[in-house]
Order: structure tokens, then C-alpha cells, then sequence
């Protein structure tokens, strides 16, 4: 399961202790190909994390108000991407997520 905190040094609060990150060192048309690839797969992310919602609340429904684990834990691993992936996109971060590293 992802680490809940993997980024709690982007937050406002802890940012001041960040160390400046070297430029972007891979050729910009590659990123581009990425980046394009990467908009197309956040936009589908948004579909899915409106379906496990709604399978969240049919779950609670059913089950007197108790979530269930692993959608939770599903839902937790779908953010800690789309962070990684918009580090990635505004250029805070040089690790492609995945597909191209490990979901974490």
C-alpha cells in the first residue's frame, strides 16, 4: 500500500525546506510525448475515482455505514498517482509515474 504522507513536503507548510531541483535533463519533445500521454490517463482517473465513490457509498449503504478496506485503500494509491503525475507534469518532479515506476 502507498505511503499516505509520500508528499508531505509539497504541501505549503513544508515547502520552504525543499532543495531546489536540477533542470529537466531528458529531451523536451520525449517529455512532451509523456506529458500528453500522462494528461490523457489523469483525465480517465477522474471517471474512475467518480465510480469508486459511488461504489463506496453503495457499499456503506449495504453495509451499515462501514467502508470497505480496500476500496479505501484503492482510492489512497489512485491519489498518491495523480500527485505523482502532476509532479511530473508542472515539472516539481522528474519520476514519470506509473506505468514507467513501480505504483509505490
Amino acid at each position: 500500500m502507498a505511503d499516505p504522507h509520500e508528499f508531505d513536503d509539497v504541501m505549503p507548510e513544508n515547502t520552504a525546506r525543499r532543495v531546489p531541483q536540477e533542470p529537466v535533463r531528458e529531451n523536451l519533445f520525449s517529455r512532451l510525448i509523456y506529458m500528453i500521454i500522462i494528461a490523457i490517463m489523469i483525465s480517465f482517473v477522474g471517471t474512475l475515482i467518480g465510480v469508486l465513490a459511488l461504489l463506496q457509498f453503495v457499499m456503506m449503504l449495504i453495509s451499515n455505514k462501514s467502508p470497505n478496506e480496500r476500496l479505501s485503500a484503492l482510492g489512497t494509491d489512485v491519489g498518491l498517482w495523480v500527485a505523482k503525475a502532476t509532479r511530473y507534469q508542472t515539472a516539481a518532479s522528474e519520476e514519470k509515474p506509473w506505468p514507467w515506476t513501480d505504483l509505490d
